[in-house]
């Protein structure tokens, strides 16, 4: 147990900041002008890494190293395509119906057995800056890492234009000790960074709907709340539905590795997991909280922008009745019959409009009294 008590320290940043900028695009890509998806390939005896020589060792010399002086082999890939990635799904006996997934990619987060290995699928979330949020603002994009975790080999396929595994690769090489336990240390490293991951991308998200909820509740003219686009509310919540899918079916895989004995899986490690599920479990009741929440806001919203319409219907409905009294009266009068009432007296001109403004005012004045003006 001594040799992993640093296990989260090392596995996890010292900051939350720093796990932002980790999430974000990825520093190890793969070189365009090269024929290869594999990223890194190494060979690890002991928790260290076996110095290369001659030049980046293939998957095939690697392997042939393990098998014959132990040890485990690490192999990184981006976007491999389906020829590219034939060659290691033979040498290490990976299933066809896994390496299908591994390929294709644009699978949900799950972990299935196959004979003697594990086939997992993360989905990595990257938080997208942006100065104002707008009806067609991104908040979240979504990456992927499948993890084939074996006896003596560990590989991982990337894809996405984030998740770079580099920085968490060379912490894990910093602590022999916990290398040392094989490949599902590797595999609880890439779990716990995928989850800090979406932590802090939640922490990130709830900023922004703060800052929706104030527009949406803070008063407006006249002490009216003022309201905000709910388009803008619509595609928070879109963002939040594909972070939801991201998080959501993680957290069974996670109980099983956490709660189940798996032989792949070192005692040691497997209670590790617990840790990650219980943090994962948290992120999702906050993203189902951000839906339902946003759900409220929307409801608010569109409720607000009624009762205004109502209020305007309201106002214009009232300078109608005012207006309707001096037409009716200009109406009457305006038939040009001889014997009108009070069309031949002096004073009937000052008086009628005398008597229609007076009206008028009566009129606006009981309005404003019950607020309709």
């Amino acid at each position: 147990m001594s040799m992993i008590r640093d296990l989260r320290a090392v596995v996890r940043p010292s900051s939350r900041v720093s796990l932002r900028k980790e999430s974000g695009p990825y520093d190890t890509t793969r070189d365009p002008a090269t024929t290869t998806a594999v990223v890194d390939c190494a060979v690890y005896r002991d928790g260290r890494r076996l110095p290369a020589e001659g030049g980046p060792l293939t998957p095939h010399e690697a392997m042939r190293l393990v098998r014959r002086d132990g040890g485990f082999v690490w192999i990184g890939l981006h976007e491999p395509n389906e020829a590219e990635f034939a060659g290691i799904a033979r040498e290490f006996g990976l299933h066809p119906l896994a390496v299908e997934d591994a390929v294709q990619a644009h699978q949900r987060p799950k972990l299935e057995r196959y004979d003697d290995s594990l086939f997992t699928v993360f989905k990595t979330v990257h938080y997208i800056d942006h100065d104002e949020l707008s009806a067609s603002s991104e908040v979240v994009e979504t990456g992927e890492v499948m993890c084939f975790t074996g006896r003596d080999f560990f590989i991982t396929v990337r894809h996405g234009g984030q998740g770079s595994l580099r920085a968490l690769r060379h912490r894990l090489q910093d602590d022999p000790e916990l290398l040392a336990k094989g490949p599902s240390a590797v595999l609880h490293a890439i779990a716990d960074h995928v989850v800090d991951g979406y932590i802090a991308v939640a922490d990130a998200v709830q900023d922004d709907i703060d800052e929706v909820e104030t527009e949406v509740f803070s008063p407006g003219r006249k002490g009216t709340p003022r309201g905000t686009d709910a388009g803008r509310i619509y595609q928070l919540k879109r963002e939040v539905l594909e972070f939801k899918r991201a998080v959501s079916p993680l957290l069974r895989p996670m109980q099983l590795l956490s709660e189940r004995p798996v032989r792949l899986v070192d005692p040691d490690i497997q209670k590790y997991f617990r840790d990650v599920a219980d943090h994962l479990a948290r992120v999702q009741e906050q993203v189902i909280g951000f839906d339902e929440l946003l759900n409220s806001i929307l409801q608010a919203n569109l409720a607000q922008a009624s009762v205004a319409q109502n209020e305007d219907m309201r106002k214009i409905t009232s300078w109608a009745a005012i207006i309707a009294v001096p037409t009716m009266v200009c109406g009457v009068y305006g038939m040009n019959f001889d014997y009108m009432p009070e069309t031949h007296w002096r004073y009937g001109y000052p008086v009628i409009l005398s008597v229609t403004v007076a009206i008028c005012l009566g009129i606006h004045r009981t309005l404003k009294r019950n607020g309709w003006l």
